[in-house]
């Protein structure tokens, strides 16, 4: 993979696009590592419960998958600064198909004399998107 220059980025340049597909069992492994035993990501009695579709997907993992493409569409060419995202539609993910999501990352700002740029991030389940201002502020090198 080439690295990007920041003095060819130009906004509305798509710099990454992805698909991810999102099991229960990452939800539960995710649920380790961050501590958040919440039973609405494993457990549909609970989510349902209290008036969700099912098992939801963690708002932090979601965050994550939406910066990913970024992060290594960058490489060694800088690093993020800063990441935000707004959570706007729960990720319900079925026992057996998981929830699939579609990340597109695209150049919303450029400053070339401060080295940095805006990407936003647009990340869409089932037709819908699920992150509001989703941003990921990446510098160069």
């Amino acid at each position: 993979m080439i690295a990007p220059n920041i003095s060819e980025l130009a906004v509305g340049d798509v710099v990454a696009e992805r698909t991810a597909v999102l099991q229960r069992d990452e939800l539960v492994r995710y649920a380790g590592a961050s501590g958040d035993f919440n039973p609405i990501h494993y457990r549909d009695d609970v989510a349902r419960s209290v008036g969700l579709p099912g098992v939801l997907a963690h708002g932090m993992l979601t965050m994550g998958v939406a910066s990913t493409p970024v992060v290594e569409w960058l490489g060694s060419a800088g690093w993020v600064q800063d990441t935000q995202a707004r959570f706007t539609r729960p990720v319900p993910v079925d026992p057996e198909t998981g929830a699939e999501l579609t990340v597109t990352a695209t150049v919303g700002a450029v400053d070339v004399e401060a080295r940095t740029a805006r990407i936003d991030v647009k990340v869409v389940f089932g037709g819908q998107t699920v992150l509001g201002k989703s941003q990921v502020r990446v510098a160069f090198a």
